[in-house]
């Protein structure tokens, strides 16, 4: 489904139909309504009761979409500062938006700081052209528990490999991106 210029709407859930703006900025690519549909299909499971980490969270898509659908808590890492005040914006207009919560910070730093407590499931779709999936994934491991969920995004013809310990659960394509589904442990 296409959709309107300048924003994304959340597809399921509570917040169902919730329009998310999208700034007109450089390496900001929202997933698409098809993609992210597919990916909660995967994750419903998983959901209820989950704490989410979204890094580059850009239009916090991901992880307003987690908590929509029944997620505990979702932290949204954005380093930009305009960005960051749009989604404080809409977490502040949602019903149970304090389960949200957005912290503007390089999702780099963010990671070599000290924890904020463990993650059940974290989405890692940085801006394509800045090459961060490596530096991100080799920081993330202490962040998460064992049995927990791990979604990359990249473009489609690059295969990100998470590292040791985790696993392939499902993955697709789009025309222009690749989706993984990644399980930590056995």
């Amino acid at each position: 489904m296409s959709r309107a210029p300048g924003s994304v709407r959340i597809i399921g859930g509570r917040w169902r139909g919730t329009r998310l703006p999208v700034a007109d900025q450089s390496g900001l690519r929202p997933t698409s309504d098809r993609t992210r549909e597919t990916l909660f299909n995967w994750l419903q499971p998983v959901l209820p009761g989950a704490r989410v980490l979204d890094l580059f969270a850009g239009s916090g898509a991901l992880g307003l979409e987690s908590v929509s659908r029944g997620a505990r808590e979702a932290l949204l890492v954005e380093r930009d500062a305009r960005q960051c005040a749009s989604l404080r914006e809409t977490v502040a207009r949602l019903q149970g938006g304090e389960a949200v919560h957005v912290v503007q910070a390089d999702a780099l730093a963010f990671l070599r700081a000290p924890l904020h407590g463990r993650f059940d499931v974290a989405f890692i779709d940085p801006p394509f052209a800045a090459g961060l999936w490596e530096q991100a994934l080799a920081l993330l491991p202490e962040w998460m528990p064992e049995h927990a969920w791990l979604y990359v995004e990249s473009p489609l013809q690059r295969s990100i490999d998470p590292g040791p310990g985790w696993h392939v659960h499902r993955q697709g394509e789009s025309r222009e991106t690749r989706h993984v589904l990644h399980r930590r442990g056995a």
